[in-house]
């Protein structure tokens, strides 16, 4: 299983403000440039995180995002969930375009199925609060000493 870059730098920017206090304001470029990411393929992102109720955005001179929730309320398989655009592991899994000729007696989708409800249900596991809990050294890589 492979994540897209979208739902990794999705996750990334939930991490980043969830390092930030409640009330403290970050900027897209901010990010961009602490992880070295586009700016506009962040732009994207950041409007979905808002629309899906992640996090707020304050526009104006002196706006910026900050996470609309608690890090404990933010579960990392449903972003996961919310963010892949899908999960066809293997042709199979796409009704709309599998090519796989064997189909109709293969075991191994079932197997592979298996496998992808594994994985996610360990994402539901865990919160955002689980990643950057107790996290001192992912809070220097942001913070470093002046």
């Amino acid at each position: 299983m492979r994540l897209t870059n979208y739902t990794d730098y999705s996750l990334r920017v939930l991490i980043y403000l969830a390092l930030k206090t409640d009330s403290e304001l970050c900027t897209i470029k901010e990010i961009a440039e602490t992880y070295q990411i586009s700016k506009n393929h962040l732009m994207k992102i950041i409007h979905e995180l808002g629309k899906l109720g992640y996090i707020e955005t304050i526009r104006g001179r002196h706006g910026g995002i900050r996470l609309a929730k608690s890090p404990s309320a933010i579960n990392i398989g449903e972003v996961v969930a919310k963010t892949e655009e899908d999960f066809h592991i293997v042709d199979c899994f796409n009704k709309d375009h599998n090519y796989c000729v064997i189909t109709p007696s293969c075991k191994l989708k079932h197997v592979l199925a298996e496998a992808l409800q594994a994985f996610m249900k360990v994402l539901k596991d865990y919160t955002l609060e689980d990643l950057i809990q107790n996290n001192d050294d992912l809070q220097q890589l942001f913070d470093p000493p002046i």
